[in-house]
């Protein structure tokens, strides 16, 4: 018993002093991210990565087609008979019943 209420004690004035200090450490972390997000300089390079990363983005899109189509064409055809999807004469109907949700119905929801 003589043991633990120190113990306690100490806990406690540990959590008090760790809280307070551990609250002004990540308000100045905060100030300063804004800082840097805020800072023009930061913006315009952002702006410049989304723009490149787009790029990036089309020019994969485009490879990718390209490698699938070709892939594609060299499957063998027994493979494209038997996976619905992959047969080169397979087209895609949904069922007679299906209605495209994108198109307008007329009423809101």
């Amino acid at each position: 018993m003589k043991i633990r209420f120190p113990f306690a004690i100490g806990a406690a004035v540990g959590y008090v002093l760790g809280t307070k200090a551990g609250r002004e450490r990540y308000e100045q972390i905060m100030r300063a991210s804004r800082r840097v997000t805020e800072n023009p300089n930061v913006q315009e390079a952002a702006g410049v990565l989304r723009t490149k990363g787009g790029e990036v983005a089309g020019v994969a899109k485009e490879k990718a087609g390209t490698i699938a189509g070709t892939a594609r064409e060299k499957m063998p055809s027994q493979l494209g008979d038997k996976v619905p999807g992959l047969g080169k004469s397979d087209t895609v109907t949904p069922p007679k019943e299906y209605q495209d949700p994108r198109q307008e119905t007329g009423h809101i929801h």
